[in-house]
């Protein structure tokens, strides 16, 4: 049992780690990269970039990393390593609660009304329609970014807890 509470904790620390780094990406690069151009290359990559992220190698790391959490979690119990246990379910309830649900409840269907939008020749209405996305949607996505970043830390605790005999 010790042995798959490893694998399956490094596990839960790669998929946590993933889908933190991918939040991430898009705090410290993308959408700045974005805002500082032509507006309406802005929603037309922003279309395309969204469109593209349903693929199957993003879809493990997101859905799967709560699943993966939650077994570790379970696992880490049923070998009597309560404090791995906690920080594992506190983990789990950090992402879906933080990360996972805003990013169904909130970024997704922004990104679905953006993928709708016809990107105006004019460039104060791109520019009005780019500033009322880009805003709401960088503040859900740090919020994300940083519940993701709580996650991966209580994962990281978690699995430096398995060594000690206070487990």
């Amino acid at each position: 049992m010790a042995r798959l509470l490893v694998v399956l904790s490094v596990l839960s620390l790669l998929c946590v780690g993933g889908i933190f780094g991918f939040f991430y990406a898009w705090v410290c690069s993308t959408m700045w990269g974005l805002d500082a151009g032509d507006p309406g290359v802005a929603i037309a990559a922003m279309q395309s970039m969204n469109a593209s992220v349903r693929n199957p190698v993003f879809f493990p790391i997101f859905f799967g990393t709560p699943v993966v959490l939650a077994i570790t979690a379970r696992v880490a119990l049923l070998d009597i390593r309560k404090v791995s246990a906690l920080l594992l379910a506190l983990a789990t309830v950090t992402y879906v609660l933080g990360a996972f649900l805003p990013t169904a409840l909130i970024n997704v269907p922004m990104n679905e009304a953006l993928a709708l939008v016809e990107i105006p020749l004019d460039q104060d209405a791109a520019q009005r329609i780019w500033q009322d996305y880009s805003g709401r949607w960088q503040m859900w996505n740090m919020i994300r970014t940083c519940f993701s970043g709580l996650a991966l830390m209580l994962t990281g605790v978690a699995l430096i807890n398995l060594n000690s005999m206070r487990a």
